[in-house]
């Protein structure tokens, strides 16, 4: 199927220009700086909504959609860094994009990230279309809402603010009786009293609580963070504000003085959480416990497949396996249905488990593990129709490509055009002949046709989570994981979007 190549060639030769149909011309942006993926993390500094980017923000806010563009390239010929610009852009939509409900125009916010994450896989010289799709997407939210009603963050009220020995207790209290005013003075003194790392393990626990946005609320506390740890700390103020208003997003009723069906797996587990053994955090990778968990999650209740990941874990399974599990059944309803709701499986299972890996207390990694097997099975729940032997990741099988070497990267993304099905079965082949040389073409010719044909806010937010979540599976399911992106990903053929264009106009 393939002839030797070396792993760079392979690689650097899959995304050559005229080499991979629909990639297209990006050499318009040679006349910006080149980013450099150091430009990525900055320390924390004092919480403020300083005067370096306030007039960058009211420029992004303030310029009409068809010019922004152009007066976003000027300031970068002026000096303005990337880093600064993404702070720019991000901060406008927490300001000016209302948090509910979590998603539709909301995605300029929540897709913020995954944009930033597309950009430093990305070449050097590619790095700033993610950003100036991030603005574009801005406008475009700030449109929309401005016809449904124009909303801005309201000032915070200083004099009203718990004191810092107060402002945990405050917040919880707050959040568990879903509080918004009262959480919204204690954030702001939590933010101000405590460190990141503290915050988090709260907003870890509160974005996990519920299955209400179908888990964009796991998704904006996991993006807002991993977000402010690239933009600085000084701007978690109005982000974490932000995030409140969001988890407490809920219908009619008080979920504090109700049984809502969103609300029960979190109140379950917290039980159940509890009969998981000590010393669960280590254990036997074993691929057939990820088969076995991905099998309950076909037809269990929520409860069920949560009961199933204690078992997993009380019998000496790896954490590692539980997620392959949860990563192959969300992969597993995409292939079934591609459509909105299990994309946001991905992403979801992307958030959570993320949190899993940077949250310290030991019952939230367990409840962040046992709401993710909750959620999967309610996303699966939440299908209109499919059948769960239609489409199954671990069975699928490979099929031969037609070409060799990175010409069956051409063919394969061709495919996803035309006929999903078939992309994922080759991508299953390539990956099978071409080892890690070949996720790694795939992987950057993905990320690189969401650049040109990328459509909305989805495209980059899957992306980023599939791509980094590839390599968060273990390598026995590793590949399968891949294939099954296959039925989201842009293809080839796809109509250009019309950011390219107007990009290039831009800058020229």
């Amino acid at each position: 199927m393939s002839t030797p190549h070396n792993r760079r060639t392979f690689v650097k030769g899959a995304l050559s220009a005229g080499t991979l149909a629909g990639l297209g011309d990006f050499s318009f942006l040679g006349r910006l700086p080149q980013i450099n993926a150091a430009d990525g993390t900055v320390a924390p500094a004092t919480v403020q909504f300083g005067p370096d980017v306030e007039p960058l923000v009211r420029l992004i806010e303030e310029t009409p959609r068809e010019k922004l563009l152009d007066a976003a390239a000027a300031k970068v010929h002026e000096g303005v860094g990337y880093q600064r610009l993404l702070s720019a852009v991000f901060l406008a939509g927490v300001r000016n994009i209302q948090p509910r409900p979590v998603g539709f125009e909301f995605h300029c916010v929540l897709a913020a990230h995954a944009a930033h994450l597309a950009a430093l896989a990305a070449p050097d010289a590619d790095r700033w279309l993610a950003l100036f799709w991030a603005l574009d997407e801005f406008k475009q939210s700030q449109a929309v809402k401005k016809n449904k009603g124009a909303w801005t963050m309201p000032e915070l009220k200083e004099g009203k603010l718990p004191s810092a020995d107060r402002a945990r207790k405050n917040f919880v209290e707050a959040m568990d009786a879903w509080d918004e005013e009262g959480t919204d003075r204690a954030v702001v003194a939590l933010v101000r009293s405590e460190g990141a790392a503290a915050v988090f393990e709260l907003f870890a626990r509160y974005g996990a609580r519920d299955f209400r946005s179908i888990g964009h609320k796991a998704i904006y506390v996991a993006n807002a963070f991993r977000t402010l740890n690239t933009i600085g700390w000084r701007h978690a103020e109005p982000v974490l504000r932000s995030v409140a208003f969001a988890l407490l997003s809920h219908d009619a009723a008080n979920p504090a003085k109700a049984d809502l069906e969103p609300d029960r797996p979190w109140r379950e587990n917290l039980k159940r959480a509890a009969t998981i053994r000590a010393g669960w955090q280590r254990g036997k990778v074993d691929p057939e416990a990820a088969a076995d968990l991905l099998a309950a999650e076909r037809t269990a209740a929520p409860a069920d497949a949560a009961a199933k990941v204690v078992e997993l874990l009380n019998h000496e399974v790896d954490p590692a396996s539980v997620w392959d599990g949860l990563f192959l059944a969300a992969g597993e309803l995409l292939m079934r249905q591609p459509g909105i709701i299990s994309l946001h499986s991905v992403t979801s299972i992307n958030a959570l488990h993320y949190a899993f890996q940077t949250a310290g207390d030991d019952e939230t990694r367990r409840m962040l593990m046992l709401q993710a097997a909750a959620f999967v099975v309610m996303f699966r729940q939440s299908l209109k129709t499919g059948d769960a032997a239609a489409a199954r990741i671990d069975t699928l099988e490979k099929a031969d490509f037609h070409t060799e070497g990175m010409k069956a990267v051409e063919e394969i993304f061709a495919d996803v055009s035309k006929d999903r099905p078939a992309a994922a079965r080759k991508t299953l082949a390539l990956l099978a002949g071409r080892g890690a040389e070949g996720a790694e073409a795939m992987l950057a010719a993905g990320r690189r046709l969401v650049f040109n044909k990328g459509k909305d806010a989805h495209d980059y937010k899957f992306s980023s989570a599939a791509m980094e979540d590839y390599y968060n599976v273990t390598p026995h399911w590793r590949d399968r994981y891949l294939a099954s992106s296959m039925f989201w990903l842009r293809g080839s053929g796809d109509k250009d979007n019309e950011l390219i264009g107007r990009a290039r106009a831009a800058l020229t």
